[in-house]
């Protein structure tokens, strides 16, 4: 695995340039009709044997101690970023906050490219995410509440679309490599080697494979199929408590209000007006 991750690891996991947020920003406005979307973020729980003397650290919301995968994934479920290793007993927003991506977001050193105009507006590159991420001017996340304009509904479905990628991705990753279907019973660093080794070589094998195989294999497996593996897997958000502020300025507000008004106007697509 050290072989894997020195070896393999600078050429499937590499630290992401311009270039490569400019690559996935393609993808998303081609595939899934969201411009100036660069990554989709969440955070998967690990289930790992609990560490001697860790107490109740790694212990989740689900009942089993974990830790977690943060990642960032591309329109084509590669990661692109990835923090492995924080408890299972923080929230997304909290992993989030303490994470190296998250720094990096906070001070707009994730190289995303330069704002672009979309339609009428001058819009950032954003990374979109759920309501247990903070509201920032480079990431994205649903408008709260049960009752919603259908203007915020519509925003709401269109970020949910392009953000399904990184549930998707977590999905094939599992399906894949079981042992990330069973309680990981090592010490945590060889814990993150483990996970990372998975990783890189689900990179691998999206370069190398043929994409629509991949999505019908994952499919017959029903791994794909939206909240499936995170159910039993990941964070409940209407029971979890947000490690973390999740209070957003002004700006972060403008943006995505200006994001909304192109999905019900310009940008809008002919079936969502259906789906909401």
């Amino acid at each position: 695995m050290n072989e894997i991750c020195t070896k393999l690891g600078p050429i499937e996991l590499p630290v992401p340039s311009i270039d490569t947020w400019k690559e996935a920003e393609k993808k998303f406005n081609s595939q899934w009709n969201f411009p100036n979307c660069c990554g989709a973020i969440d955070g998967k729980h690990i289930r790992i044997v609990s560490p001697p003397r860790s107490g109740s650290v790694n212990f989740n919301y689900k009942g089993y101690f974990s830790v977690v995968l943060l990642a960032i994934v591309d329109g084509s479920y590669r990661f692109v970023a990835v923090d492995i290793g924080a408890s299972g007993s923080m929230s997304d927003g909290g992993v989030l906050a303490r994470s190296a991506i998250g720094k990096s977001l906070q001070d707009n050193n994730l190289m995303l490219p330069e704002p672009k105009q979309v339609s009428t507006d001058l819009l950032p590159h954003v990374i979109v995410g759920d309501d247990a991420f903070p509201l920032k001017t480079n990431l994205l996340k649903p408008f709260p509440g049960k009752v919603l304009t259908p203007e915020r509904r519509i925003f709401n479905y269109r970020l949910s679309r392009a953000r399904m990628v990184v549930e998707n991705a977590f999905g094939i990753l599992a399906a894949r490599w079981r042992i990330l279907h069973t309680s990981i019973n090592a010490d945590p660093e060889f814990t993150k080697l483990i996970v990372n080794t998975c990783v890189i070589l689900h990179n691998f094998l999206i370069r190398k494979t043929d994409l629509n195989t991949i999505t019908v294999d994952a499919l017959r497996e029903g791994v794909l199929i939206p909240g499936n593996w995170r159910d039993e897997n990941n964070a409940n958000l209407d029971s979890i408590m947000v490690q973390g502020s999740n209070n957003h300025t002004l700006k972060a507000s403008e943006v995505r209000e200006k994001f909304m008004a192109y999905f019900n106007q310009s940008g809008a697509v002919e079936w969502q007006f259906q789906v909401i």
